[in-house]
């Protein structure tokens, strides 16, 4: 008499008891996030206490054993509709009692297979009874998961089963194959710092929010709908100038976003935030990838990170499932460096001053005279700003004459100072700080003295030449 039984139970041979159950098949994560083939331990699938094959037609014509799925074509999540194709899950037989059965005459072990609602042979016994049976005992089967099975089918976590029917009184009869997705959510990528180098003042005359700059391409694997949560860990930047003066900046004037639509763009603070414009959920292949991107304004590029030196912070960004139950870290230590940079510009229209003296009181009194927004200067540390001539007389036709520079006196409008001309750089600005395209008015002044000196002179163009440079304090 046979008897058949589904589910989970118990067989009895003399002392030794085996427990046939359902085959689970837990994935491991690293196999589904880096595409790569997983391939099972033997695995007991069922047990058998005969050792023959069955025969028909008096010993000859074997009959095969089979697996057949009774539940379709799929394996079915238990929790949801969702399911994989039965292709994702090849198997071959490992062993029956501990070694491989006879294949005697003209059987044969068939290669690893699918289930299918069709039986599928997964042993040849030999043509004929004579040709050898099997040990009692477990069967085992070896289980594998192509790699390219990874790359195009979305495995979302939970339990995918499959109901299983075979045709031998082995045990059970019906079984159900289960693959056990885990839910996970990971980094695939990391990004532990990131250097960002300004060197040029151009880029703070940059109109309308800027990048400042992207993190590389961020992918995350996962087998659960996640969202992209980021904060600072300080709620301030950390300054040091080039000088070595400490202070801090706003960390709120950074803005975390994407290149394309995945984030929202929003500003940094010390507080988590979900920056995600919409949930990421689980695809054929189990990544998503995304281009995180720091951004600021113009205005706060100018005010806040003006400034020669290194500005950091780091940013702390979390890929988290949706119900907040996995989360997965990854910090980026962030260097703003601003390289010390200075710019004097003199427009064309502004680069000569002439004097003409051609009445009393021109020699008498001496002449003064104010260029308007003559120089344009741009530094990024504290400074003086110097001027000097390049020869201590002026010249005639190149040539030089006894008319000294200094009768030449230089300052700036708003100041009372000013400053003789010579070869040796005179300062005409103290303690200025850091500024972009600021304008001066400069003043040139030959006082009575000076003017008197040129009485007598010959009638002709007299020249020296000027120069503005600066000095970082």
């Amino acid at each position: 008499m046979r008897l058949f039984l589904s589910g989970i139970f118990a067989v009895c041979v003399g002392s030794v008891t085996v427990k046939a159950q359902d085959v689970y098949l837990s994935i491991p994560e690293d196999n589904i996030f880096n595409r790569s083939e997983f391939t099972s331990l033997p695995t007991t699938v069922m047990y058998t206490n005969r050792t023959n094959w069955d025969y028909a037609f008096f010993g000859l014509g074997p009959v095969s054993p089979t697996f057949t799925s009774t539940s379709g074509a799929n394996f079915v999540q238990s929790s949801s509709s969702l399911t994989l194709p039965t292709t994702v899950l090849l198997w071959q037989l490992e062993s029956m009692g501990g070694q491989m059965p006879s294949t005697g005459y003209l059987g044969y072990l068939p290669g690893f297979q699918s289930f299918s609602t069709g039986a599928v042979r997964w042993f040849e016994p030999p043509s004929s009874v004579l040709g050898g049976g099997f040990n009692r005992g477990n069967i085992n089967f070896t289980f594998k998961i192509p790699a390219a099975q990874f790359a195009a089918n979305a495995f979302q976590a939970g339990n995918y089963s499959m109901n299983i029917t075979q045709n031998y009184d082995f045990t059970p009869r019906n079984f159900r194959t289960v693959l056990v997705v885990p839910a996970s959510v990971r980094w695939l990528t990391t990004t532990p710092t990131k250097y960002i180098e300004i060197s040029s003042l151009n880029d703070y005359r940059i109109t309308g929010t800027r990048v400042l700059g992207n993190l590389g391409n961020a992918e995350i694997g996962h087998t659960v709908d996640f969202n992209v949560w980021a904060k600072a860990a300080a709620n301030h930047i950390q300054f040091i100038s080039s000088k070595g003066t400490q202070g801090t900046r706003n960390i709120a004037s950074i803005k975390l976003g994407s290149n394309g639509s995945a984030l929202t763009t929003k500003a940094l603070s010390s507080t988590f935030q979900n920056f995600s414009a919409a949930s990421f959920g689980v695809i054929p292949g189990n990544r998503n990838s995304f281009m995180p991107e720091l951004y600021v304004s113009a205005e706060d590029f100018k005010t806040q990170f003006f400034e020669a030196g290194t500005y950091t912070f780091e940013l702390n960004l979390s890929a988290r499932s949706t119900d907040n139950s996995i989360n997965s870290l990854q910090n980026t230590a962030v260097q703003l460096k601003v390289l010390p940079r200075s710019e004097i510009t003199i427009p064309s229209s502004g680069q000569n001053v002439n004097f003409n003296f051609n009445t009393a009181a021109h020699y008498a009194n001496g002449q003064s005279q104010t260029i308007q927004k003559q120089i344009k200067l741009s530094n990024n540390e504290s400074f003086e700003l110097y001027v000097k001539s390049d020869e201590n007389y002026f010249k005639k036709g190149g040539v030089q004459t006894a008319i000294n520079s200094n009768i030449l006196q230089i300052g700036l409008e708003g100041s009372s100072a000013n400053v003789p001309l010579s070869k040796t750089p005179q300062k005409i600005l103290t303690n200025g700080t850091p500024v972009l395209d600021r304008e001066l008015n400069v003043r040139y002044t030959i006082p009575p003295a000076g003017a008197q000196t040129l009485v007598g002179k010959e009638s002709s163009t007299y020249s020296v030449n000027v120069y503005y440079s600066f000095t970082a304090i």
